[in-house]
C-alpha cells in the first residue's frame, strides 16, 4: 500500500536527511521548503528511490503560506507528518524585533499546530506525527530566548495533542536533538565547534528508526546528543 509522507523544511539539513532515510518505492514524499534550488536538489537525491516526489514551496511564517500548503497537499490521507521546518533568531532578547518574534512563532509553533489540526483527522490508525524539537525545548540558553520560547511551546502543544490522538492510534514522536551541524549555524555569530555537533544524518536515522517500530509501539521522546557532552 502506498504511503504519503509530508516533511516540512526539507530543502537541506535535517529535513533533507529525513527525506533520504524515508524514501522508498512504496512512498510518495511531499517535501516542503522555501529555497527552490535547495529543494530541487533534495528531490534529485531521492527521486530514484521513491514512488513519487511532490515539491511544496510555501512560506510557513504566514497563515496564507500554511493554508496554501495544506491546500496543495489535498485531502488524501497522510501516513506520516514530520514537522521539521524551523527558524532561529539568536540575539539578546532586548534586540529581537517584533517581526522576528512573529516569524519565529509562525514557523516554529503556528505552522505545526495548523498542520497537525488539518491532517490528523484524516490520518489512519498506525500513522505518526514527528515533531523535530530541540534540547532547547527543555533547557534555556542565553540569547536563544525566541527559539527556546517556540520550542517550549511546541513541546507543550505536542504533548497535549499526543494524549488526544492516542484513542485514534496515531503516534506523536518528539525528537530532541542537541546542536546539529547544519546551515542554521552559518548565520549564528560566535565560534561554534561544528565538529562536536551531531550530524543531520544521525537525526534522520533516529526518525526512521522510531517510524519503523510496529504500529502498536510508541517511541515517544528521543533525545540525541554527543556522547562527549553537549556544547
Amino acid at each position: 500500500m502506498m504511503k504519503r509522507i509530508l516533511i516540512t523544511g526539507a530543502s537541506r539539513g535535517i529535513g533533507r536527511a529525513i527525506a533520504q532515510k524515508l524514501a522508498a518505492p512504496d512512498v510518495t514524499l511531499l517535501l516542503h521548503g522555501r529555497d527552490t534550488v535547495a529543494l530541487a536538489e533534495t528531490c534529485k537525491l531521492i527521486r530514484s528511490n521513491c514512488a513519487n516526489v511532490v515539491k511544496l514551496i510555501h512560506d510557513l511564517a504566514t497563515e496564507k503560506g500554511v493554508m496554501d500548503l495544506i491546500s496543495q497537499v489535498g485531502s488524501e490521507p497522510l501516513n506520516v507528518l514530520v514537522n521539521n521546518a524551523g527558524i532561529a533568531v539568536v540575539k539578546p532578547f532586548r534586540e529581537i524585533t517584533l517581526e522576528e518574534w512573529n516569524q519565529t512563532v509562525g514557523v516554529n509553533v503556528t505552522a505545526p499546530f495548523l498542520l497537525m489540526q488539518s491532517f490528523a483527522g484524516q490520518m489512519p490508525p498506525g500513522s505518526s506525527i514527528v515533531n523535530i524539537l530541540s534540547v532547547a525545548a527543555k533547557t534555556a540558553f542565553p540569547n536563544w530566548s525566541a527559539y527556546c520560547m517556540s520550542k517550549f511551546a511546541l513541546e507543550g502543544l505536542s504533548q497535549s495533542i499526543r494524549h488526544e490522538l492516542r484513542e485514534h492510534c496515531i503516534r506523536v514522536i518528539n525528537i530532541y536533538p542537541a546542536a546539529t551541524n547544519t546551515e542554521i549555524w552559518d548565520d549564528v555569530t560566535g565560534d561554534w565547534p561544528r565538529e562536536k555537533m551531531i550530524s543531520a544524518e544521525q537525526v534522520g536515522d533516529t526518525v526512521a528508526y522510531a517510524l519503523s517500530r510496529p504500529a502498536d509501539v510508541a517511541i515517544e521522546n528521543i533525545t540525541l546528543s554527543n556522547a562527549a557532552g553537549n556544547l
